[in-house]
């Protein structure tokens, strides 16, 4: 399985949606345990964050691939499904 980077905001409201999303998923589904995530703080690391094309938080990459970004519409549901594609394309 491919290790994902998870780039986040301490106090933004999506990110803690993501936090939790992501402890759902592993609860409802063992295989997503697997997946190794890399959380980063942008920040923290600006200079990591500023290797990435993307502009909101949360968002998940497989290497150098954007699986997902959040929008601000998103709303918990819609968070979680996102993560949950993600999971999947990587979970397999």
């Amino acid at each position: 399985m491919t290790k994902l980077t998870l780039f986040y905001q301490e106090t933004c409201p999506y990110c803690i949606h993501a936090k939790k999303a992501v402890r759902e998923l592993q609860e409802e589904n063992p295989v997503y345990s697997n997946i190794e995530i890399e959380w980063i703080e942008e920040n923290r690391q600006p200079e990591l964050a500023g290797q990435y094309d993307y502009y909101y938080v949360p968002t998940i990459f497989d290497g150098q691939t954007k699986l997902y970004e959040a929008s601000p519409l998103h709303n918990y549901t819609a968070i979680k499904k996102h993560i949950r594609a993600a999971f999947d394309v990587v979970g397999k």
